[in-house]
Formats: structure tokens, C-alpha cells, sequence
């Protein structure tokens, strides 16, 4: 054991170096190196409060049926009362034959005007414009990755080249014209009666937006009971108490106005008053300040109030929502971003415009690096951070702060246009 300490000594005192090398190294450096600078930007604080909630709606649950169910309506589609929503065929035949039906009333339609038209080069030219619209219209979109009207636009395309091409391509005489569009309407009754018994179409009851998600939530929680809710019950509900699996082909969402309760502390309600509004900032697949009427503040329960605030904005556009995560804000200030250490209040000498006496001064701002010179330029704090301060410029000159400005965060000795070495 004896001949043991020497060697933990050495050990102990090897390190002890080691460290004071380190260290020093550390300080030798910071001092050696002249300044440290950090970069401008345009930055926005909030004063916000997070909560959770459920968007409520007014919805009517399409039931499903037997077969392969074809919509027909697309996501957000406003749809009339009496107006097909969707296509149920017995199997997969009579689909096929519906496709079949599609093609031939297009068919028809196009060998139709064709018949009507006299085929003169104004027509053409008129034609052949459709044409590269439509083609310029798809192009675009398929530029923008836009495909939710593809279907559409594809169909388009090729239903102007027939159209040009029954009229003024093919050569055909009106007799031509008239017997193969009367073959074509006797295979569309053939065909029509053969898919009729087979194909089942389902229309609109009533009025209002098309949605193909069902969740569930539809018939527990309406614009009706949704003033009923408590910070507890509207917890079960996020959770997913009492909510069976949605059953159906789609929905109508009605009526013009959709609701989101939240749950949110008494010392962020006591900000708000009941029929005043609030910017509510969606995220995720609806990226969107909401300007929100706030409909009822609840009973408070553990500290805790739900809030329903109400829209009639943006229904189209949130029918794929009902859980979501959102940002109240009630102020926010735009400026640029500095770090802390950057803020320097300075003395400066200028003369009384009335006495002609030269007098002191002091001057909130910042010294930025340009053209390896340190340059003063003041500053307004408009707000802060931990360790941060968002300013604004004092002047629109060109000496102006701007984001992208090098501002120095540290140096000794500073002064304006003192030439820094690197």
C-alpha cells in the first residue's frame, strides 16, 4: 500500500498539469482572438398560449353499402341537394360498364358537334387554341406537383384533340357522322339497361361539403352539445372515450360555421371575453391564422376553462382536421434579432443648435463589422428574450441595421470606425 502513494501523487499532479495547460490554452486564446461577431436576422416573437382541442362541425354521416364504391366527389367539393356523391356497383363488371357508358356520352357528345360545326378555318383555328390551352393548363399544374384536378384535365386534353379530329381531321361526310352517331347512342341504351339494375348512385340529402373522412366524432360531439363540455369530458374526448370508429363512405358537412373547443388555464382566459376575437394559429396539413370568435368561456374546473371559439372561414379547407394542436396569440412584434451581448449603450459629443455648446449625449445600438471597421448604428429594443433582444432601426438611411448585418457581440475598446485586425 505504501508504495502505492508515490504513484497516485504523480498521477494527481500529471493531471493537475494537464488541466492548467488546458485552461490556460483556453484563456490565452479568447484574448488573443481581437472580437467575436454574430449575424442579424428577422425574427417575430409572440405572446401565446399552446392548447389542445377538437374542431366541431355540423356533419351528416353518408351511409356505406354493399359493393365497390366509387366517389365521385372530391375532397372539400361543396355538393347540391339531390346531386350524386358517389357510385356503388354490384362487382366489378358493372363498373366496367359505367366506364364504358362515360366514354360513349363522350363520344356522343363530341361526334354531335362535330356535326354542327361548318368547318371552316376560324373553327379550326378556335379549336386547335382549346388545344394548347388545355395541354399549357395540365403542364402547369403537373410543374406545380397540383394533382387534384388531373383526372379533369387529362380528359379535357383528349376530348379537344377528338373533338379536332372528328371535325376536321378524319374526312368524314354528315352521312358518315350521322350513322356512326346513331350506332353509337344504340350501344348507350344497350348498355344503359344492362348496368342500371347493377349500379347504385347515392345523391346528397341536403346541401354542404363533401368529406371522405369519418371518424367517429361526428355524432358525439355537435355544435349542439359542444357548450356542454368540461375540461374533463373534453380530455376523454381528445383521448378517445365513447368514440367508435367511423362507419360510412363519406360525409356532408353543413351549415357554413365549424366551432374548436380548447382547453386552456384561467390566467389565459381571463385575456379573453366572450364574443371578442382571437387569432388561432393552425398548423401541420392547415398552416393558417384563423381570426376566431370566442363563443363561450366554460365553467372553470382545476384551473382550467374550455374555451369555444367559432369560424366561418376556411370549412372547405378543414375537413380532414378534428384533433389538433393550435397557438393563441395575442400580440406579437416583428424586428430583428441581436444577441444580448451585442446592445451597448454609447456617449457621444454634439453641439446645442441653439446655444452652439457641444454637449454629451447617450446612445442605445450596436457596433457592425463593414468593410473590416467597426460602425455604430442605433437601435429601438422593441422586446426581448433570455438571451436575446429583437430591435428595430432608427433610421431608413442606408446606415441603417439590417438583417444580415455581422454585429460585434464582443471586443475591447471599441469605438466608431475603429479598424479591427482578423
Amino acid at each position: 500500500m505504501k508504495q502505492g502513494k508515490p504513484v497516485i501523487t504523480v498521477v494527481m499532479v500529471a493531471l493537475a498539469v494537464a488541466l492548467a495547460i488546458y485552461f490556460g490554452f483556453y484563456v490565452f486564446d479568447t484574448f488573443n482572438d481581437p472580437f467575436s461577431t454574430a449575424l442579424v436576422y428577422n425574427y417575430t416573437v409572440n405572446d401565446s398560449a399552446e392548447a389542445d382541442g377538437l374542431l366541431v362541425r355540423e356533419e351528416q354521416v353518408i351511409s356505406s353499402q354493399e359493393g365497390i364504391v366509387e366517389l365521385t366527389r372530391s375532397e372539400g367539393e361543396k355538393v347540391g341537394v339531390g346531386q350524386t356523391v358517389a357510385m356503388v356497383y354490384r362487382d366489378s363488371q358493372a363498373q366496367d360498364d359505367q366506364a364504358a357508358l362515360e366514354a360513349l356520352n363522350q363520344e356522343i357528345a363530341l361526334l354531335q358537334y362535330a356535326a354542327t360545326e361548318s368547318g371552316d378555318v376560324e373553327s379550326a383555328a378556335k379549336l386547335d387554341e382549346e388545344i394548347l390551352q388545355a395541354v399549357v393548363e395540365l403542364r402547369a399544374s403537373a410543374a406545380l406537383d397540383d394533382y387534384s384536378q388531373l383526372e379533369d384535365q387529362v380528359l379535357e386534353v383528349k376530348s379537344q384533340v377528338l373533338k379536332r379530329g372528328y371535325t376536321y381531321g378524319e374526312g368524314l361526310t354528315s352521312e358518315d357522322l350521322s350513322a356512326r352517331l346513331q350506332d353509337l347512342k344504340n350501344q348507350r341504351s344497350a348498355l344503359s339497361s344492362q348496368s342500371a339494375a347493377a349500379t347504385t348512385k347515392i345523391t346528397a340529402s341536403q346541401s354542404g361539403i363533401f368529406s371522405s373522412l369519418v371518424d367517429g366524432y361526428e355524432t358525439v360531439v355537435t355544435p349542439q352539445n359542444v357548450f356542454q363540455l368540461t375540461p374533463s369530458s373534453l380530455e376523454g374526448l381528445l383521448d378517445g372515450d365513447g368514440v367508435t370508429s367511423g362507419n360510412g363512405l363519406g360525409k356532408l358537412i353543413c351549415g357554413y360555421r365549424w366551432y374548436f373547443a380548447a382547453t386552456l388555464p384561467v390566467d389565459v382566459t381571463e385575456r379573453m371575453r366572450e364574443g371578442g376575437t382571437a387569432q388561432v394559429r393552425f398548423s401541420g396539413d392547415f398552416t393558417q391564422d384563423v381570426d376566431m370568435t370566442v363563443e363561450q368561456i366554460g365553467q372553470e374546473e382545476n384551473g382550467e376553462q374550455v374555451v369555444v371559439f367559432s369560424s366561418d372561414k376556411y370549412l372547405a379547407r378543414t375537413t380532414l382536421l378534428r384533433s389538433q394542436s393550435v397557438e393563441i396569440i395575442f400580440d406579437s412584434w416583428s424586428g430583428l434579432r441581436i444577441p444580448k451581448e451585442a446592445l451597448r449603450m454609447e456617449t457621444y459629443t454634439y453641439k446645442d443648435e441653439e446655444t452652439g455648446e457641444e454637449k454629451e449625449g447617450s446612445r442605445l445600438g450596436v457596433y457592425v463589422l463593414l468593410g473590416g471597421k467597426a460602425e455604430f448604428k442605433t437601435v429601438k429594443v422593441i422586446t426581448e428574450g433570455s438571451d436575446y433582444y429583437v430591435v428595430e432601426a432608427t433610421s431608413t438611411t442606408s446606415g441603417a441595421l439590417r438583417a444580415g448585418d455581422e454585429v460585434i457581440t464582443r471586443a475591447t475598446g471599441l469605438y466608431d470606425g475603429q479598424l479591427l485586425e482578423f
